[in-house]
């Protein structure tokens, strides 16, 4: 069993830029933190639940103190689409907006990147993506400053430089990374989170801890992203069970809001795995599959895969430990872990079949993982292959 020091990097960066508020309240007071700025383009997903909720008005009521002008742009889809983002850069254009505001959840911040991104460069968003079939521009300006308010607990988007993208027409779903894409300020009031649905809590309370298991037995772990990695599992395996079972528990909601921050930092300063990579290409091809549920019904088969290479036995006994296996002794008590977290929020059931995945896509499923999203494939502690990724597949396909 290999010595988890010597596995460790003791050499990290930090170039995490973000003014972060997080508590309860947060948002009533956000006109006392917000950069100056004199129209701002508040965009937001096509659901109802940020303005039924009235969290859009109170933004507004707060830029009105601040003396900000305000244009809505509310069209942004779950896995937002690079159609959708270039009509809402025109707008931003149009409007001569000066600063982006997203409020809503990790599809509402990943869009509203890129739609910083494009409303300060020529041309659209698919010309500045650097990888599959993007056309690998470099931006000639800076993105517009942008402000995070989430409205849910898991992408981590409001602690990270990078946004997810979609693009139906070439089936990829892929990412954009740049200092700029750091939010100037990000707003996190756990009192935002206390009407997401159940499955949708777990859900995306699953992308959260994903993000730091993966970013914890990828092998470029440093000492930093090691202890932001276990604080942020520690936090979400504690409590999301009880936000899925209770919303209203403001507590558990506050302990998994401050572990997908935590998650989103561990992006920051290391990085998630190829999981990432293979739940991509599977939601690229089925849309309709949220993200979070993608890696649930990929997760047990992809850490067993690496469990079976031994590539860091000593890492996932450890997360076992911080799972509850307090005497955990073997790797594979990690699956034993995660297997019983699924069944307390509740998602064991799910299946790909319900979201018409069919075994057949697998191979050209695989491919586009490596193409859309092959740098998580260069942090694996393992060389995997096309043949190994349409395994995991088929292993998670019922």
């Amino acid at each position: 069993m290999s010595n988890e020091f010597l596995e460790t990097n003791n050499s990290f960066f930090d170039t995490v830029s973000t003014h972060v508020e997080f508590g309860s309240g947060k948002l009533n007071q956000i006109y006392e933190f917000l950069p100056d700025a004199k129209k701002a383009l508040i965009v937001t997903t096509n659901g109802k639940s940020v303005k039924g909720n009235g969290y859009l008005d109170t933004l507004i009521e707060n830029l009105n103190k601040k003396g900000i002008e305000y244009v809505v742009f509310d069209e942004i889809e779950p896995n937002p689409l690079n159609t959708t983002i270039d009509k809402g850069a025109d707008v931003a254009k149009e409007e001569k907006c000066d600063i982006i505001i997203a409020i809503g959840g990790g599809s509402a911040m990943d869009a509203s990147k890129a739609i910083a991104l494009v409303a300060n460069n020529p041309g659209k968003l698919w010309d500045y993506v650097q990888f599959g079939k993007g056309g690998k521009k470099t931006p000639q300006n800076k993105a517009l400053p942008l402000v995070a308010i989430p409205t849910t607990a898991g992408t981590g988007s409001e602690a990270d430089m990078g946004a997810v993208v979609s693009n139906n027409e070439t089936k990829e779903k892929t990412a954009i990374f740049g200092q700029d894409l750091f939010p100037v300020l990000s707003i996190i009031d756990p009192e935002l989170m206390v009407s997401v649905p159940e499955k949708y809590t777990a859900f995306q309370g699953f992308d959260a801890i994903s993000h730091s298991l993966e970013g914890y037995i990828n092998s470029i772990v440093n000492m930093y992203s090691d202890m932001y990695a276990l604080e942020a599992v520690r936090n979400v395996h504690d409590y999301l069970p009880k936000a899925v079972n209770n919303g209203n528990d403001l507590e558990a909601r506050e302990k998994v809001a401050f572990g997908s921050y935590l998650s989103g930092l561990v992006m920051s300063v290391g990085n998630t795995s190829s999981l990432h990579s293979l739940e991509h290409a599977l939601s690229a091809y089925h849309h309709d599959l949220p993200h979070g549920l993608g890696l649930i019904l990929l997760s047990k088969a992809y850490f067993k895969f690496l469990i079976n290479k031994h590539v860091c036995d000593d890492r996932f006994i450890k997360l076992a430990k911080v799972m509850g296996i307090e005497d955990a002794e073997d790797p594979m008590d990690f699956i034993t872990a995660l297997d019983k977290f699924h069944k307390d929020i509740k998602v064991d059931g799910y299946k790909m079949s319900d979201y018409g995945v069919s075994p057949d896509e697998f191979e050209d499923m695989a491919h586009t993982a490596f193409d859309s999203m092959g740098i998580l494939f260069t942090v694996d502690r393992y060389e995997f292959t096309v043949e190994d990724v349409v395994k995991i597949y088929e292993e998670s396909f019922e």
